[in-house]
């Protein structure tokens, strides 16, 4: 079987290895291992990357959004409570797909530790 792309690895949550679909075990949560081929998906460490960087571009589009709404519309200020899950809703997809992507790069590249050479 022929490795998934990094588009279709990262969309549809497919081990980098055989491209089963089992990347996750929940919404956001990386397996422990592939349960197609026993890829062990705890070695590929995705870290807080995409988390740090969905801080920053949800929060910058929510702002933005809010602001826009607020200044074009003047509305009471409970139709604000509207972008509390639609904040959720992008921190959701984006951190599935930002650690899908973080995870294929990972094992295609062989990435580990750092370590100095003597």
């Amino acid at each position: 079987m022929t490795p998934p792309t990094l588009v279709r690895a990262s969309l549809n949550g497919l081990c980098p290895r055989c491209g089963a679909k089992s990347l996750f075990r929940g919404p956001v949560a990386l397996a422990r291992y592939c349960s197609g081929c026993g890829l062990d998906f705890d070695a590929l460490d995705v870290g807080d990357g995409p988390a740090v960087f969905l801080i920053l571009i949800v929060g910058t589009i929510i702002v933005v959004a809010a602001v826009v709404v607020d200044l074009t519309y003047a509305p009471a200020w409970w139709v604000h409570l509207v972008w509390l899950p639609v904040a959720i809703l992008l921190t959701m997809i984006g951190l599935r797909f930002g650690k899908a992507i973080l995870a294929y790069q990972s094992f295609r590249h062989d990435s580990g530790e750092g370590r100095l050479v003597k």
